[in-house]
């Protein structure tokens, strides 16, 4: 299986875009301003979305996605998120004033837009890819995904402060190749990091310790002003047994 950066920056400008990834041609976790750079085809084929929580930063694309394909699309794309995920962009979104309740349109039986609860432990297999909720620690309802392709397993966090019990689930994963971690800060920042319930360099490195070497770890949602400053801060204090790597724009893992 093929996992594609569309997006990966804590913000915009400089040709940085926010979070969405793509797993092969029909889904895609997120939908940050990342998926906009995909073709009309491209994202006339997206059939699945999975939301880590309903921050902007993370659905930002998503009216705008349906907007697009409204024309040439006769299934529904599906939103797969929490309820809380849901009900938010429900009662904040998709309600005709910030946009159009895409359940409701083209008709009220054959809504362009489908939400699917999934809560933390749930499982969704499609396309040959079983995809599990996991626990995370953020400001709002929010989850991480574990993406296990039978062969092997990336994780991705989301946005998440340091959280025992998502630690506890990344450990037990037997075939886990790639974990996709956010660090939105840098360690000057800390005091920021914990109010809006992010990473820092020092808590990332405090608690990888309980994982074991030789993973391909890639750093996600770094603000722009500081990107060189907490990979510095990361490579600086990590051990010989850490190969950390910024997500790029673009990266393509296969798993």
């Amino acid at each position: 299986m093929e996992l594609q950066v569309l997006g990966c920056s804590g913000g915009i400008g400089a040709g940085n875009r926010t979070t969405s990834l793509r797993l092969g041609e029909n889904m895609v976790i997120d939908a940050g301003t990342g998926l906009a750079d995909l073709s009309l085809a491209e994202l006339a084929r997206i059939d699945h979305v999975f939301l880590t929580h309903a921050h902007l930063d993370h659905i930002a694309c998503l009216p705008l996605l349906l907007d697009t394909v409204a024309p040439v699309r006769t299934t529904p794309v599906t939103v797969h998120a929490s309820q809380s995920a849901l009900d938010t962009l429900q009662r904040h979104i998709f309600n005709w004033q910030v946009w159009p309740d895409f359940t409701q349109i083209p008709h009220p039986d054959r809504g362009l837009l489908r939400y699917e609860v999934m809560e933390r432990g749930d499982t969704c297999t499609l396309g040959g890819l079983a995809l599990t909720a996991l626990p995370v620690l953020h400001t709002v309802p929010a989850v991480a995904y574990h993406i296990d392709s039978g062969n092997a397993s990336v994780v991705f966090s989301g946005d998440t402060d340091d959280h025992a019990p998502f630690w506890q689930a990344v450990s037990v994963i037997d075939n886990l190749q790639t974990l996709i971690i956010e660090t939105a800060f840098a360690d000057h920042e800390a005091a920021l990091a914990r109010a809006s319930r992010h990473l820092t360099p020092q808590r990332l490195l405090a608690a990888l310790k309980a994982l074991p070497g030789g993973l391909d770890i890639r750093i996600t949602h770094l603000k722009p002003f500081d990107h060189d400053l907490i990979m510095r801060e990361l490579t600086g204090q990590a051990g010989p047994d850490l190969q950390l790597k910024r997500l790029e724009q673009g990266d393509v893992i296969h798993f």
